[in-house]
């Protein structure tokens, strides 16, 4: 795909979610197969966040469905929570947000995590149920040994760097 179908694609992408009620801030990189739950509106995105494949946005109590057979005042019952990301933050492959969850900016949400409460600013949270196991400061010192400035490179430069610096083969 060349790039001006890649913007376009990109474009209509964000206005559809837009569209749909989500509240997304700017220069966000949203992969396709994102799920966004069955009341998208109740979604807040800031500006400058990635969100990666599989995610889930869980933003209702589907337990309630088990209470409504237990008891008359219940039939009609629902439950629901508004989630909310902050700025600069990246959500990890196959992550599950719970409602009534808010994470803060300068985030890292790793990969399979299962966010059932808040994250606060400046931290990074893994596990089932995420938990925060680092700030933003300790992730940057203890990895910096492996930065690699290849983001500019193309596909054929970055696997060529790859293969002479870091396989080492």
């Amino acid at each position: 795909m060349n790039m001006i179908k890649f913007i376009r694609a990109s474009k209509n992408k964000y206005k559809k979610l837009r569209e749909m009620g989500i509240k997304l801030g700017e220069n966000c990189e949203i992969y396709d197969n994102v799920s966004w739950g069955s009341e998208p509106y109740m979604i807040s995105i800031g500006n400058h966040v990635r969100i990666t494949n599989g995610v889930r946005f869980i933003t209702h109590d589907g337990g309630v469905w088990v209470l409504r057979a237990m008891e008359d005042s219940f039939k009609d019952v629902d439950s629901f929570g508004a989630i909310n990301i902050g700025d600069n933050t990246h959500i990890g492959m196959n992550t599950i947000i719970m409602p009534n969850v808010t994470i803060g900016k300068n985030c890292i949400i790793g990969c399979g995590a299962v966010v059932t409460k808040d994250i606060p600013d400046n931290s990074v949270a893994v596990g089932v149920p995420a938990r925060v196991i680092e700030d933003i400061q300790t992730y940057i010192d203890k990895n910096r040994h492996k930065f690699v400035n290849t983001k500019h490179m193309s596909y054929e430069e970055k696997k060529m760097y790859i293969e002479k610096n870091i396989l080492k083969h």
